[in-house]
C-alpha cells in the first residue's frame, strides 16, 4: 500500500501537485481564448478560427482550404467535413492548426468550437493555484440520496445564459453541530458525484462558486466529503468557459475554508 493511502495529507499534496500541472498544462483551462457558437456566425467566418464553419442537425461543418493550414487527425485537411462533438481532452482534439487545437462542443443542441492556445496570455502569466493547506476537520462523513427520477433545473451559467443542469441526488453532511444538503449530478458512466456549491467565503478570499468531486459512493450511500479537495471551476481559469452557477440550495450558510481558493494575484479573476 502507499504512503499517500495511508497518510490523507501526502494524499492531499499529491492531488494538489496533479492539480496546478492539470490547470497549467499547455492545453489545460489557462490555454481556452476563445468560445464561439456557430449560430452567431450564419456567414461561416469565425475570427482566429480557420475554415468556413456551418451548423447542421448531424454536427459541425468545416471546408478548409490549404491556406487554413488545418490538420485532421494529424494529417493535412483540405475539403469538407462534418465533425461531432470531441469527446476528450483538448490535446487530442481531432482538428488543429498549427500549435492550436480546435474542439467542436454541443450544448443543449448548439453547436460550437474553442479555441486553446498554449501561448495564451493567461497561461503564461499564470503565478498558481491559492489553496488552504490540508484540514482534517472538512473531510466529512457523508451519504447519498439518490432521487427517486433524474432532475433538470435551469441555472445560470458564466456566460450569462441559463441551461438545464441534470441533478440525480443530495449529498448529505453534518458542519459544526448541523445538517446540509448539496444537490449533486451523477456521472451516467461510474456513478461519481459532481456538486456545484457557493459558500460565505465566496467572492471575498475564494472565487464566488467552487465544484466538488467527492467520488462514488457505497453500496449504502457512504461518502467522504472533503472540502479540502474542492476546485476552481474552469472559468476561473478563462472567461471563455461556460461553467453552470450553484442551484438553489448549493449555497453553504457557511464558509467553507478549504480547498483551491483563486488563481493568484497574476490572474486573479471573477471576484
Amino acid at each position: 500500500m502507499s504512503d499517500d493511502a495511508d497518510d490523507p495529507h501526502a494524499a492531499w499534496r499529491t492531488w494538489h501537485e496533479r492539480r496546478a500541472a492539470a490547470v497549467s498544462a499547455p492545453y489545460g483551462p489557462l490555454a481556452l481564448t476563445g468560445t464561439f457558437w456557430l449560430a452567431d456566425y450564419p456567414e461561416g467566418r469565425i475570427p482566429a478560427v480557420p475554415g468556413h464553419w456551418r451548423a447542421t442537425e448531424a454536427g459541425a461543418g468545416l471546408t478548409a482550404t490549404a491556406e487554413d493550414s488545418c490538420r485532421l487527425d494529424g494529417e493535412p485537411f483540405t475539403g469538407e467535413v462534418l465533425l461531432d462533438a470531441d469527446e476528450g481532452p483538448p490535446a487530442h482534439a481531432r482538428l488543429s492548426a498549427g500549435a492550436l487545437r480546435i474542439v467542436v462542443i454541443r450544448r443543449e443542441g448548439e453547436w460550437g468550437v474553442r479555441v486553446f492556445d498554449p501561448d495564451s496570455q493567461a497561461r503564461r502569466a499564470f503565478a498558481g493555484v491559492e489553496t488552504t493547506p490540508y484540514d482534517p476537520a472538512h473531510a466529512l462523513p457523508g451519504r447519498f440520496r439518490p432521487y427517486a427520477e433524474d432532475r433538470s433545473v435551469q441555472v445560470e451559467n458564466a456566460d450569462g445564459r441559463a441551461r438545464g443542469l441534470g441533478l440525480g441526488g443530495e449529498l448529505i453532511f453534518s458542519f459544526e453541530g448541523a445538517e446540509h444538503r448539496l444537490q449533486v449530478a451523477v456521472d451516467a458512466d461510474d456513478g461519481s458525484l459532481w456538486a456545484v456549491f457557493g459558500d460565505a467565503t465566496g467572492g471575498h478570499t475564494s472565487y464566488r462558486f467552487r465544484f466538488l468531486k467527492p467520488g462514488i459512493p457505497d453500496a449504502r450511500g457512504a461518502i467522504t466529503v472533503d472540502f479540502n479537495r474542492s476546485l476552481l471551476p474552469p472559468c476561473a481559469s478563462a472567461d471563455h468557459f461556460i461553467c453552470p452557477f450553484p442551484p438553489p440550495g448549493n449555497t453553504l450558510p457557511f464558509a467553507v475554508a478549504a480547498g483551491e481558493r483563486r488563481l493568484k494575484a497574476a490572474l486573479a479573476t471573477g471576484i
